[in-house]
């Protein structure tokens, strides 16, 4: 009689306890767990400052009481995308343009980006405070700083250099900065340096990633503690059958067109074994390899997204057009020989283990790549390129957090995860489109109508 008294007792406290106070709370929503490749109908979330407190059926949804309710309509509720490898670039005078692209990765559902170096990091990382605490609009961003190149850096704004004490010099100064990790660039750096930098790097635990001097060989760098590369030149080079001798003939990108004619599929297979024991993740940039690939003959004058791209910016544009015109008169683009390469790499990597991160290379200099769309058209090119939806997704939402070792806290929509979400109308794990179909951003404790964004 005394237990079913005090079963009683919890149970009436139970029911006459306070709604819990949050911020936010969306409602009637299908819950998306890319990871798991479910979904979970008639959930809401609740939401506290900018971190998911509870995921539950609608029938507890009385136990919250919310600053603001946001009815999904059974739409479905997932993780923001990850663009890893964006540009914030082109000097003071283009530093406004680049802020005012902010909003426009968020319209295409970006709520956290990867700044893979570039020439305005004072402004940049100023604005990755201002979103943080709320006062502009944008994606979270996770920045390199300036770029690490050699003794002629290929961009302005990059940090020269040529000597061990240089690598100490320029470390303390990323450190300073507060940069999230290291890109290094081959405008002009030496392998020897190349690979010293990747070794101080890893003593101060620090993520390095970026390009690398033709010179230097990928296996050999992630022995020192290279974290990943940008783009697949890198990877492709050391799965040629003939490297070393295209290497003494031949200096610079003149071996990526021999490279790509003598890749193996077979050392490719020994090479994406090696490079997954490490963890190593690769950022394959496909989709502007193809919009380079086609730039000399196609015209972008009436694309949508053009009117967001100020005039400054659009300048920048004209120096890949004159350079693929060019290399069409002459009939030597390296880029006809090694996009249907690159292509055929990406189902080996995924399979041996290799993390593959969606970045779009969008920015200043890189024409008609407009941000937020062209992550979108990454993610097409990967599942084109072999990957299922579910793979192409994961290659964002959780290989980018993963790389800073956040996987705990983002990733999934549930308790303790940032409230970094996005609100489609169609399931995108059914087909990689649907990504179109986003209506709403979620970011920190605010919903955004992507209808309101960069208009």
């Amino acid at each position: 009689m005394k237990k079913l008294f005090f079963l009683f007792l919890i149970t009436l406290i139970s029911c006459n306890s306070e709604p819990e106070n949050v911020d936010l709370l969306i409602t009637n929503a299908t819950v998306l767990d890319i990871e798991q490749n479910k979904k979970w109908v008639n959930r809401f979330v609740a939401i506290r400052n900018d971190t998911i407190v509870a995921v539950k059926t609608m029938r507890d949804s009385d136990d919250f009481i919310a600053r603001e309710t946001y009815d999904a309509k059974g739409g479905f509720v997932m993780p923001g995308l990850w663009d890893n490898h964006v540009h914030f670039r082109g000097g003071d005078t283009l530093a406004s343009e680049n802020k005012n692209l902010l909003p426009l990765f968020l319209k295409y559902g970006i709520t956290t980006v990867r700044d893979a170096g570039g020439d305005i990091s004072e402004e940049v990382f100023k604005w990755k405070s201002e979103i943080e605490n709320g006062e502009i609009t944008g994606p979270r961003i996770f920045s390199s700083g300036p770029k690490l190149d050699g003794e002629d850096p290929a961009w302005p704004g990059s940090i020269s250099v040529t000597s061990e004490d240089d690598v100490q010099t320029a470390l303390d100064s990323l450190k300073k900065m507060n940069a999230d990790y290291i890109k290094i660039y081959d405008g002009s750096i030496t392998k020897e340096i190349y690979y010293e930098i990747i070794r101080e790097a890893e003593k101060r635990n620090l993520k390095v990633t970026g390009h690398m001097p033709m010179t230097a060989d990928v296996t050999e760098a992630v022995k020192f503690g290279l974290d990943g590369t940008e783009h697949l030149y890198y990877v492709m080079k050391a799965a040629s059958a003939k490297k070393d001798s295209i290497e003494k003939a031949e200096s610079g990108y003149a071996m990526i067109v021999p490279l790509a004619k003598t890749y193996n599929d077979s050392i490719a297979e020994l090479v994406f074994d090696e490079l997954s024991e490490s963890e190593f993740y690769v950022t394959p940039t496909l989709y502007i390899g193809k919009v380079l690939e086609n730039l000399a003959d196609e015209d972008h004058s009436k694309d949508e997204l053009l009117q967001f791209i100020g005039p400054g910016i659009q300048e920048t544009y004209q120096g890949r057009i004159m350079s693929a015109k060019r290399a069409k008169e002459s009939g030597t683009s390296m880029r006809d020989h090694t996009e249907e390469v690159f292509k055929k790499m990406i189902r080996p990597m995924y399979n041996h283990g290799i993390r593959i991160l969606a970045g779009s290379d969008c920015g200043p200099y890189n024409s008609f790549i407009y941000p937020g769309e062209s992550l979108h058209q990454e993610l097409k090119a990967l599942v084109d390129a072999g990957l299922n939806t579910q793979e192409a997704l994961l290659t964002s939402i959780r290989n980018g957090p993963r790389f800073f070792d956040l996987h705990n806290s983002f990733v999934r929509v549930e308790k303790g995860r940032v409230a970094d979400l996005i609100i489609l109308s169609d399931n995108p794990m059914e087909n990689i489109e649907n990504l179109g179909s986003i209506n709403t951003v979620v970011s920190g404790s605010k919903t955004i109508k992507v209808s309101e964004l960069a208009n």
